[in-house]
């Protein structure tokens, strides 16, 4: 398969002294080489399926409604990214015993390795993106990009 080229992220704007852009041009980066890996290794997985995926290992037996609430997603849109994980066996569905309407999910063999797959990935792209930086220089950007978070959730959007 050729390499694609990313012109869009590549040319400079006056934009780059704004922080948030950096930020979203380095998630971007980030997410783009994430998701090489999945697409070259054969599982064709979007960002949303992973977090679907990610949530179910951390609460299995979670439902549509729980994921529905979880992502701000409606209940259509999150039963078909469930379908489309269970029929490609990264994810299984069980009847709940009180109500059996409720299906609760949980990961396949095939999940679990896409997911280490992915966060093997995560841990070599986090050592190359700070490569060059030293501990200290490394503590500062966690606790500034703390700092931006804590702003955006002490303060309420406006109207």
């Amino acid at each position: 398969m050729p390499k694609s080229v990313d012109n869009v992220n590549h040319i400079r704007t006056p934009a780059d002294n704004n922080p948030l852009e950096l930020i979203h041009t380095v998630m971007h980066h980030y997410r783009s080489r994430q998701f090489q890996v999945l697409r070259d290794g054969g599982h064709d997985l979007t960002h949303m399926e992973s977090k679907v995926l990610g949530y179910i290992k951390h609460h299995p037996g979670a439902t549509q409604s729980d994921l529905a609430r979880h992502n701000g997603r409606d209940k259509a849109q999150v039963a078909r990214l469930i379908k489309g994980l269970r029929e490609r066996e990264f994810l299984v569905g069980e009847a709940d015993e009180t109500d059996r309407r409720n299906v609760r999910l949980s990961l396949t063999e095939r999940g679990l390795a896409v997911l280490q797959v992915l966060q093997q990935q995560s841990r070599q792209l986090a050592t190359q993106a700070v490569a060059g930086l030293t501990a200290a220089e490394q503590q500062q950007l966690v606790a500034l990009l703390q700092r931006v978070r804590q702003n955006f959730e002490s303060q309420k959007c406006p109207p």
